[in-house]
């Protein structure tokens, strides 16, 4: 006799934060939900992993700084477990040739140009305003022009309303600014290098772009605009590494009913009667489901997962032409030892450190990578996350943690010769900036994109699933006829990094997703 096939309302394909965000919510909104993750653990790019015995770090993201207090305390996060070594950490710009600055240290910074020290709180305090208005288009699924829908309609009044609220001047100011390269925005507002580099630095962060492409002060405000809805606890360091926000996202998950299965991968989406109804697993399983939300990125989904024969032509060129390659590396060092950077006291120590001197410098290493090259000078973003959580590594050992930028996802001499050369590098730029740091690693892991790609899911080994620019943003992410979380393919919705609004460790696409299935199911 056969064996009846389980059902689900909803299955959510990928373990990641916004996979365990939208299975929670769908599940708490009445559904029966079963989340499929192929590793062995689920979390995806917010994982820690050990990578030497005894020592551990985040392995992707490594601070939390981005997941808006609102959501994580509709998630119940902090009664899941989720706790904080250390919240409002300071961001410091390193120096190899002088002083660092830290970021709102204007005593410093007065020293050094009073003119900028006296321009940044009402540069920042206008930055904020203009992040605040753009938090407001993440935090919700995107309306559908020219649908007719009096929703839609009312989202795009909205939207304009925010925007002639923010007074003419300001929306003056948004309007001439949103299109405009990062390298130029700062070098009009500030004087200082270090304050230049470390605000340009930010706005490439984990994109493929360099501060002078255009459309850079649109993901530096996007970093601002979900950083602002972070509340007190933003640029934290969780107890235990990026895990233990995955952790607390499964028990929540588990709590609302959500049924998770690791070392479970899809092998493809089952697809009867013009719809996505279900899966099939690599070990041959079938699952059926009312409706799959995949949190893999866009290009897998659509074209492996599915497959192209279930879509029009025009649009599996679109997704085929879908910028998906990252350029940025992620280094971890086991040290028996802490880091001793030149001119930072504890405190300092023990906070964001970045290596981006001048928006030139970053500019420079980003030119390699445009060539299939390494930056022999990479800009990076470092954590000592030990200094606040040492169960992370052995007594009196530390770890560091590192995003390297710029290294391309193909490398064009091959990864298997040059990623030595390359950690040679990076290790050299920190050199100068901790001197004796070489002699204290006693392990090292640099994981390229192709190796983050491997290693935690994510396509081209970008943590955005997708670049954020303005062809691939909001009405048009990830592309036209897959916006809004849904597809050409009934049955079928995107919850991950690649749909709207984008990647970081926020979880708004995750809900974004589950606010759109169920109203679809409502209507």
């Amino acid at each position: 006799m056969a064996v009846a096939r389980a059902r689900f309302d909803a299955i959510v394909v990928g373990g990641g934060h916004n996979g365990l965000v939208c299975a929670t919510l769908l599940a708490r909104g009445g559904r029966r939900v079963l989340l499929l993750e192929a590793a062995a653990e689920i979390g995806g790019a917010a994982r820690t992993r050990e990578f030497a015995p005894g020592f551990r770090v985040s392995g992707a993201a490594h601070f939390l700084h981005q997941l808006p207090a609102a959501l994580a305390g509709e998630l119940g996060l902090d009664r899941h477990g989720l706790e904080l070594a250390a919240a409002a950490l300071p961001t410091t710009a390193l120096d190899a040739a002088g002083a660092p600055l830290e970021l709102g240290d204007l005593a410093t910074l007065r020293s050094i140009s009073p003119a900028d020290a006296d321009a940044w709180p009402g540069v920042i305090a206008r930055f904020g305003r203009f992040a605040r208005l753009l938090y407001h288009v993440l935090d919700a699924p995107p309306p559908r022009l020219g649908s007719g829908a009096t929703a839609d309609a009312l989202a795009l009044a909205r939207l304009g309303l925010r925007l002639r609220l923010l007074g003419r001047r300001d929306m003056r100011e948004f309007l001439r600014i949103i299109g405009m390269n990062a390298y130029d925005l700062v070098t009009d507002e500030f004087a200082t290098p270090l304050l230049r580099g470390a605000l340009a630095f930010d706005a490439v962060l984990g994109t493929n772009f360099g501060p002078r492409a255009p459309g850079t002060v649109l993901t530096f405000l996007y970093r601002l605009a979900l950083q602002s809805a972070a509340g007190p606890a933003q640029l934290a360091l969780p107890r235990g590494g990026m895990g233990a926000v995955a952790a607390a996202l499964g028990r929540a998950a588990a709590a609302a009913g959500v049924s998770i299965r690791t070392a479970a991968p899809v092998a493809r989406l089952r697809v009867g009667n013009d719809r996505v109804d279900g899966v099939v697993l690599e070990s041959g399983e079938e699952l059926d489901a009312g409706v799959v939300v995949s949190g893999v990125d866009p290009r897998r989904t659509f074209l492996s997962l599915l497959g192209a024969e279930h879509l029009d032509t025009g649009f599996v060129r679109r997704v085929d032409h879908f910028r998906c390659r990252g350029v940025a590396a992620k280094l971890h060092l086991a040290l028996d030892r802490a880091p001793a950077f030149r001119g930072l006291g504890a405190r300092a120590a023990a906070g964001r450190l970045l290596v981006a001197p001048t928006p030139d410098y970053v500019e420079r290493a980003f030119n390699a990578s445009k060539y299939g090259e390494w930056s022999p000078a990479p800009a990076l973003e470092v954590s000592v996350p030990t200094l606040h959580d040492p169960s992370l590594a052995p007594a009196g050992c530390h770890v560091l943690s590192a995003i390297v930028q710029y290294a391309p996802y193909v490398a064009e001499r091959g990864w298997a010769t040059q990623r030595g050369p390359f950690l040679d590098a990076v290790l050299g730029v920190l050199e100068a900036h901790a001197p004796g740091l070489r002699g204290s690693v006693r392990a090292a892991e640099l994981l390229v994109p192709e190796d983050l790609e491997r290693e935690f899911g994510s396509g081209g080994g970008h943590w955005h699933h997708g670049d954020l620019a303005f062809d691939q943003f909001y009405l048009v992410r990830p592309v036209p006829g897959a916006t809004q979380h849904a597809t050409p393919m009934a049955g079928l919705y995107l919850c991950g990094a690649g749909a709207h609004p984008g990647g970081g460790v926020a979880g708004l696409a995750g809900r974004n997703a589950a606010r759109r299935v169920l109203a679809e199911a409502a209507a």
